[in-house]
C-alpha cells in the first residue's frame, strides 16, 4: 500500500461488538494502528447476523487481527488484561461497568498504564438515562431523527446505523485527541461517546432553528422549503429523480436548457421568495411537464448545465457507479467465513496525500491471529495449547 498510515506503531484492543465501538476501531486501523479485536469464545456476534445485519461484520472490521478470549473465567481475563497492557488504546462499547469485574475498565487500566487512552462507547453519556439499553433506533426516536426523517405523525428511523456509525468516529476523534494530549504531557485519558449525545448533535440545527425563529420544526417531507424547485420528480417510465435551482441564477438557467422560457419570463417567478411563495402551482406545471423526460435524459441536461441534480439510487446500484469505480472508493474483501468469497466493500471517504486509505488486512476468520498475539505476549507455545485446550482462548 502506498496510502499514508500516520498510526502505524500504534496498538489498539477493542473489546467491542455491533457497530458503534467497531467503527471506532475500523477507523483507527484504517489509519494505520495495529487493531486487535477481542471476541467472545464462541465469536462475535455480527459473524451470524442475518439480513440487514449479514454486512455488519465485514464492513467494521477489516484491518484487524482477532483473538477469542474467555473473559468470564478468571485465567481467560487475566490474559484479556495482559494484551490490554500492551495498549496505546483501549476500545470498548459494553454497558456501564461491565468490563469493571475483570478489571478492564479505565481505572484498572491505568492505575498500571497511566499512558493509556481508553475510548468507552455507550447509549449515554453519564446522567439520569446512562443505565438505559439504547440502540440506534431508540436514540432516534427520543433524540427528534425519527420525527424529522418521517412524515409528519409517522417517524421513521434513518435509513442506515447514522449513530452507531457516527458514534463511532467521534470516539475515534476523541482517541486522536487524546494521543495528541498524550504526546505533550505523557498522560492518557478516558474518551466517552454516546449514541444519544451524537444524535441530539445532529438535532442541533433544529433546536437552534426553533430558538431564533419561535417555529417548530417541520419533518423533512412537510419542512418549509427555503427553495421552490428542491423536490424529486417522476419522470418517463416512473423512474425519479432529484432536481434543484437554489438560486435566481440557477432557475434562469433551469428554465432555458428545459425550453420553460415563459417561466423564466414571468415576472410573479422572478425571485426565489416569489418562486417559494407560489411553490405548489410551480411544482404542479414542472411534474406535468418533466414527466415526458427520462431521468437519463434530465441527468445530462443538469450535468451539461452544472445544476443540482441526482437520480435516485439503491444501495446495490452503487457498486456500478462510474465515480466511485474511478476513484477507488471500492475495495476488494474476502468474507471471514467458509466460502471465502471476494465482494466489494466502501472505504474511508477521505484521501490523505492523494491516496485513499485500504484494506491492508482482510476481515479477520474467527481466532486467527490468537497464536501470533499470545506469543507476543509471551505465552509458550505450550502454554497456548493449555489455554486453548481449556476453552479459556481460541
Amino acid at each position: 500500500m502506498t496510502a499514508p498510515q500516520p498510526l502505524q506503531g500504534l496498538r489498539v484492543v477493542e473489546f467491542t461488538h455491533m457497530v458503534m465501538g467497531p467503527t471506532c476501531g475500523m477507523v483507527l486501523a484504517d489509519l494505520g494502528a495495529e487493531v486487535i479485536k477481542v471476541e467472545p469464545i464462541d465469536g462475535e456476534g455480527t459473524r451470524r447476523l442475518l439480513g440487514a445485519g449479514a454486512g455488519f461484520f465485514p464492513m467494521f472490521n477489516r484491518n484487524k487481527k482477532s483473538i477469542g478470549i474467555d473473559l468470564k473465567q478468571p485465567e481467560g481475563a487475566a490474559v484479556a488484561r495482559k494484551l490490554a497492557a500492551s495498549a496505546d488504546v483501549v476500545a470498548e462499547n459494553f454497558k456501564p461497568g461491565a468490563l469493571k469485574k475483570f478489571g478492564l475498565d479505565h481505572a484498572s487500566l491505568a492505575a498500571t498504564n497511566p499512558r493509556l487512552v481508553y475510548c468507552s462507547h455507550k447509549g449515554f453519556l453519564p446522567g439520569p438515562y446512562e443505565h438505559r439499553t439504547a440502540l440506534d433506533e431508540v436514540v432516534q426516536m427520543m433524540g427528534g431523527l425519527a420525527y424529522m426523517t418521517g412524515r409528519p405523525g409517522d417517524p421513521l428511523r434513518a435509513g442506515t446505523s447514522v449513530n452507531d456509525i457516527m458514534g463511532g468516529l467521534f470516539g475515534a476523534i476523541g482517541v486522536l485527541g487524546a494521543l495528541i494530549q498524550r504526546g505533550i504531557t505523557g498522560k492518557g485519558m478516558e474518551v466517552q461517546s454516546a449514541l444519544f449525545e451524537n444524535n441530539v448533535f445532529l438535532m442541533g440545527q433544529h433546536m437552534l432553528q426553533f430558538a431564533m425563529t419561535g417555529r417548530h420544526p417541520q419533518p423533512m417531507p412537510a419542512r418549509d422549503n427555503p427553495w421552490a424547485v428542491y423536490d424529486v420528480f417522476t419522470v418517463k417510465d416512473g423512474e425519479q429523480i432529484f432536481l434543484a435551482a437554489v438560486s435566481d441564477a440557477q432557475f434562469a438557467t433551469f428554465c432555458s436548457v428545459l425550453g420553460f422560457d415563459d417561466l423564466k419570463a414571468d415576472p410573479a417567478l422572478a425571485t426565489n421568495n416569489q418562486r417559494v411563495a407560489l411553490r405548489p402551482q410551480l411544482l404542479a406545471t414542472l411534474r406535468e411537464r418533466l414527466a415526458r423526460r427520462s431521468a437519463a435524459e434530465l441527468s445530462d441536461i443538469f450535468e451539461r448545465a452544472g445544476l443540482p441534480f441526482a437520480p435516485i439510487r439503491k444501495p446495490e446500484d452503487l457498486y456500478d457507479d462510474p465515480h466511485l469505480q474511478a476513484t477507488g472508493g471500492l475495495a476488494d474483501v474476502q468474507l471471514p467465513d467458509d466460502d471465502g468469497r471476494t465482494v466489494k466493500t466502501t472505504l474511508f471517504p477521505i484521501t490523505m496525500d492523494g491516496e485513499r486509505l485500504g484494506v491492508r488486512l482482510q476481515p479477520p476468520r474467527f481466532g486467527a491471529h490468537t497464536d501470533e498475539l499470545l506469543r507476543g505476549l509471551g505465552y509458550a507455545d505450550d502454554r497456548i495449547e493449555d489455554l486453548k485446550n481449556r476453552a479459556l482462548v481460541a
